[in-house]
């Protein structure tokens, strides 16, 4: 499938900020089951943007602005053909090994409510790949979809505990329960076929999609989407890992001074039209 997405970010300050300084994890990497076809990214006039990969082997641009800023503009666009690899994740250059997505972070410890939920449903199961579906069907079941963004630094603990949220807390549910019973989970930021916003929200929340991924012997990386109760398919375009959200944010940054701050967020992933040539 060739995947179009278009994806603009936009804040604006009244009063206008002294500055800012922002780090994009927007661009996806080359693995089996993504190309990337091409790729921009578009900032506000007077950015540089300087291009890194971060410790999980993200792609990854920085950018600072000198104030007054008034509106600051994030503008992505860019195809990408994808193939259905049933979840599974090959062809990256892993910077860690499994075992360390067996760390829990802030944003994904686990309460006892959460650790009784993930011992109950999935300690039955002998079989890795059974555990981690039966707790993604656990999950599914058990948590509503809420279309009201939740802020960015909401627990799994706490998501779980509303038994709601959007597609970043099931995916902090989902990694926080994995690497309960012992399997090496992480976070993963992207974009779903479908997904689709012109929204005003509160700075912490942009939009996008979100699942997680777990380690299975003999396999490697596999996906899991709470959310969507399904592994990634080729309907998926995948941007960057991280312990939690915070590590795979596709926009992440500060501002200096000023007042209110609006953030307004477009967003349009479908099936582009064209077609690779044979």
């Amino acid at each position: 499938m060739r995947i179009h997405v278009n994806h603009a970010t936009i804040y604006t300050y009244d009063p206008p900020a002294n500055g800012a300084i922002q780090t994009l994890r927007l661009t996806p990497r080359n693995h089996d089951g993504q190309y990337v076809v091409g790729w921009r990214i578009d900032v506000s006039e007077g950015c540089q943007l300087r291009a890194h990969q971060d410790a999980f082997g993200n792609l990854t641009h920085t950018f600072a602005l000198d104030g007054p800023i008034k509106e600051l503009r994030v503008l992505v666009e860019g195809e990408v053909e994808t193939q259905d690899t049933a979840g599974v994740i090959r062809g990256i250059n892993e910077r860690f090994p499994p075992t360390f997505f067996l760390r829990s972070s802030e944003l994904t410890s686990p309460d006892a409510e959460l650790i009784a939920f993930a011992e109950s449903v999935a300690g039955g199961e002998s079989d890795r790949i059974a555990r981690l579906h039966a707790l993604m069907d656990a999950i599914t079941a058990t948590m509503k979809f809420d279309d009201d963004p939740t802020h960015a630094s909401t627990t799994a603990a706490a998501a779980f505990k509303a038994k709601s949220g959007v597609c970043q807390d099931f995916a902090h549910v989902f990694t926080a329960c994995a690497r309960h019973i012992g399997v090496p989970a992480r976070y993963v930021s992207g974009y779903l076929v479908g997904d689709g916003a012109e929204v005003a929200q509160g700075a912490g929340h942009q939009a996008g999609h979100a699942w997680s991924e777990a380690y299975v012997e003999g396999l490697g990386w596999i996906g899991f989407d709470a959310a969507q109760c399904q592994c990634p398919t080729e309907a998926y375009v995948r941007l960057a890992v991280g312990l939690d959200y915070l590590g795979a944010a596709p926009v992440r940054g500060n501002r200096y001074g000023g007042g209110d701050e609006n953030l307004t967020v477009a967003l349009k992933v479908d099936q582009s039209s064209r077609q690779v040539q044979g």
